[in-house]
């Protein structure tokens, strides 16, 4: 048994050493048979484009799963986030500090807002309607309904929302404190050449026809 845990912690450094994707993949099967079971899962598709798009969707549901486990779910859809707008109504702040705080009060309906619009519902309504709910009730965007999000199955990782929140609070922080940012600068467009006056040259109009007859 020892000889097993000291080959897995080995296994471990090695993934975190590892910069090859294929490296740290055939790793990860190798310590998970050694640590207590692995699932094998086989992807069919039609062409080659669809294979790496699925293939690439279940490597996004294994690492939500795992940052799942590691610190549990919320409620998905925004709905978490808009939630998250309570504890900032509590801070007594003022001068940049509130300016900031009402910055990130209003940011934090984005998600669920943009959500509701795309799926063709009114973002400004759905997100009134959400914040007169509470716990874990929001917005179905497949159905287009307040539900129990939990039961419905519409859930985000914690650790997936938290970190979205802070990457974007450290951009943003970024952004303030930046003297200059470069970017490309948009190309006006060619404007199309006109049609040239008189018509087609050369046919001399209807009376240029005569002698078909």
């Amino acid at each position: 048994k020892a000889d097993v845990e000291g080959r897995i912690a080995q296994i471990k450094r090695e993934i975190d050493d590892t910069d090859s994707d294929w490296d740290r993949e055939k790793l990860q099967e190798r310590l998970a048979k050694l640590s207590g079971g692995v699932a094998l899962i086989r992807v069919g598709a039609a062409t080659e484009v669809e294979l790496k798009e699925k293939k690439h969707r279940i490597e996004d549901a294994l690492s939500a799963t795992r940052a799942a486990i590691e610190e549990g779910v919320v409620p998905g859809g925004g709905t978490a986030l808009l939630r998250a707008r309570a504890s900032i109504g509590n801070l007594k702040l003022d001068g940049d500090e509130a300016t900031g705080a009402t910055i990130v009060h209003r940011s934090l309906e984005a998600p669920l807002r943009w959500i509701a619009q795309n799926a063709g519902l009114e973002g400004a309504v759905m997100v009134r309607e959400v914040e007169n709910e509470s716990g874990t009730t929001g917005m179905n965007a497949l159905s287009g309904q307040l539900e129990d999000l939990f039961k419905a199955g519409v859930i985000d990782p914690a650790k997936v929302t938290r970190s979205a929140l802070q990457n974007a609070a450290s951009v943003v922080g970024l952004l303030l404190t930046t003297e200059a940012l470069v970017a490309d600068k948009p190309e006006e467009a060619a404007a199309v050449p006109g049609m040239p006056p008189g018509g087609m040259g050369g046919m001399g109009g209807m009376g240029g026809m005569g002698g078909m007859m």
